[in-house]
Order: C-alpha cells, then structure tokens, then sequence
C-alpha cells in the first residue's frame, strides 16, 4: 500500500507542476488524478466526414489568460502534447493521407513540436499517455512538416475542419494568433465501392432502389460504368420505375450505346405519369443552361404522351416561354390555370402573371 501511494503521490506532484503552468484545478496548484471532476482546460471534440471516412479529434481546451504562448507556455522545439491534459487523441477509420504520406487506419496521440517558421507534426501509436510526458519517438507512426500562419485572436485552443471536399480536408489548430494547418485526403474511390458491394449482399439488395441509388452513384461519379449498368438492371428486374429507366439511359449514354439510351428514354417517358415527366423536365432545367434544351424537349414528347393532364400546357407554356413566344405561352398557361389543382392554382396564377408581363419563366 505504501509503495502504491508513492507511486500515486508522485504522479500527483508531475501533475500539479505542470498544472501550474497550464491552469491549475485547485487554487493551490494542484490537479486530480484520481477523481473526475471539471477541468480548467475542457474536453472538446470535432468530426469531420470525408467521404465515408471519420476523422475525429478528442482535446482539451486551455486558454490564453494574458500569457505568452508561443516559445513560453509552449516551448519552441520541445514536443507538446497540443492542448492539455491527457494526450491529444486523432481517429481514423479508414487509411488517408497527411500532407501527401499515408497513414493507416486507428488512433494516435497527437503531438508537435513548433518551431518559429515551421512545424513537426507527429502521429504516435501511444493514444492514451498523459500529455507529452511518455513520449518515446520509437512510437512514431508518422512525422510531417506544417507551417503555421498568422491567425485572428484564438483566447481558447480550438481545431476546426476547413476546406473540406469529396476527398479531402484541412484540420487546423487555432490558439493565441496563430494557425497551424494540416491536410488530409482519402481515396475515397478505393472505401465506397467495397462498402457499396457489401451492402448489396446484405438486406438492401431486396429493394430496387438500393441498385439503382448504387448505379446513380456510379453514374454521377463516372466510376465503373459497367458496374454501373449491372446495377441498374438488378433495379429493373425487381421492380421498373421511371427513376431507374432514366438511370439505365443515362448510364447507356454514357458508354456511347446512344440508341439502346434513347429506345430506354423513350419507354421511361411512354410509361410515366405526366407529373413525373414534368418533374423531371424541370430538374434539368434547374441544373442550368446545358440541360435547359433537353428539358424543353421532354415537355413536348409529355404533350405528346399526355394530351389530357393539365401539367402538360404549364410545360407547353415553358416551351413557348423559351422561344419568348409570351402570347401563346399565356394562352397555355391559362389552360393549366383553368384545370390545376387547388394546391397548385396560386403558382401557376404567377407563372400566368409573369408571361403577360412578357418576362420569361425558364429560371430554376
């Protein structure tokens, strides 16, 4: 018992002089290192999703307090545990990239080591130590070199994920005036499309939508287009929809199978309802001016196919709209007007509005 509480007393005393340089617990300097209670420097966490990879971040947040930070509180070219407390921790759940060097999957302790110019940013395999105290180099999973910046008045150390893409992101450490960048990417081609392939043997691969989310997905990436059509076959064969015919055209199209892509269109729109037709027709239009011509021709073949439906003239009148033919295009829209929905009548009512005023009602 004796030797246990040496032990524990003189963790006690490592603890409390480090306290007295960070903010102590207890107004005597000390800190707990048995009970859980609040910290001066509080827990915080940030997130970031790239792709389908995690990257968390678990700190504690000391402050400023009036003090010099950089090459005092924090010396230069010495290893700091980045905030306080226990050990910085970093999580990945898939492989990524630091700075352009790979690092596996897993948790690691966060150090660095600042320097007046530039920065050394290390990744070790001991997440759990009490700040920088255990360090060994020997735990070293990766090293790299970051430079920090001038940055705005940070009274508490913050991380914060920035510049985020599809495959990438900018995790950057905030305190006092200064910025300290670091970049992270994923492949994400080589995580989604094993994950894709597992889920579609487990319990979505009884759904046509799972298949076709699967081929869209491919299709809007550009990544397998094979694959891709594989895919958009399963969906029809367990149930055909418009969403999936289209999908299967588009992905034909691009393949350069344009007539196996057109006779599949023409079957999508044939056997539609006009409202999904028209629906789509003004998805394209949404997506800007390249699609704005293919919208306007599938508000024609809807007319063809749907003589009746009082959406068809409010497509009609698109069209009209376009070629800035506003008097028949009026004339259309007071034919959808007359026969529209109740929930609809206050939309079309502006639409009408805006073609007497000879103003164009193509926008998103």
């Amino acid at each position: 018992m004796r030797c246990d509480r040496s032990r524990l007393l003189a963790h006690f005393a490592a603890c409390a002089a480090f306290a007295v340089t960070a903010a102590a617990q207890f107004r005597n300097g000390n800190q707990t290192v048995v009970l859980e209670l609040p910290r001066v420097s509080q827990r915080a966490e940030v997130v970031q999703r790239i792709g389908l990879t995690d990257i968390r971040v678990l700190y504690h947040r000391p402050a400023v307090h009036g003090r010099k930070i950089w090459g005092s509180v924090v010396p230069y070219r010495s290893v700091w545990r980045t905030g306080a407390n226990e050990i910085t921790r970093i999580e990945f759940s898939d492989p990524v990239t630091v700075e352009g060097h790979p690092l596996p999957p897993g948790a690691y302790g966060l150090h660095m080591i600042p320097g007046e110019s530039s920065w050394t940013v290390i990744f070790s395999r001991d997440a759990t130590s009490w700040g920088s105290f255990f360090y060994d180099a020997k735990d070293d999973a990766l090293r790299v070199d970051v430079t920090p910046r001038p940055n705005e008045m940070r009274e508490l150390l913050t991380f914060d994920f920035t510049d985020v893409t599809p495959d990438a992101a900018t995790l950057t450490l905030e305190w006092e005036k200064l910025a300290v960048p670091i970049r992270f990417a994923v492949d994400t081609k080589t995580i989604v499309l094993p994950r894709i392939r597992r889920q579609l043997t487990a319990l979505p691969q009884y759904t046509s939508m799972a298949w076709d989310d699967a081929a869209r997905y491919l299709l809007d990436e550009g990544w397998n287009l094979d694959e891709a059509l594989q895919y958009a076959d399963r969906s029809l064969g367990k149930e055909e929809t418009f969403q999936n015919l289209l999908t299967k055209a588009e992905i034909l199209r691009k393949l350069g199978r344009s007539a196996e892509a057109q006779a599949v269109f023409g079957h999508a729109i044939r056997s539609a309802g006009a409202a999904q037709v028209h629906g789509y027709a003004r998805q394209l239009q949404a997506q800007g001016p390249e699609q704005s011509e293919q919208a306007l021709e599938i508000f024609t073949e809807n007319a063809a196919a749907h003589p009746d439906a009082w959406i068809i003239h409010a497509g009609l009148a698109r069209v009209h709209s376009a070629h800035h033919e506003f008097a028949r295009a009026a004339e259309e829209m007071q034919l959808a007007l007359a026969a529209a929905p109740e929930a609809q009548r206050v939309g079309v009512q502006k639409q009408l509005d805006e073609l007497r005023a000879g103003r164009d009602i193509n926008g998103p």
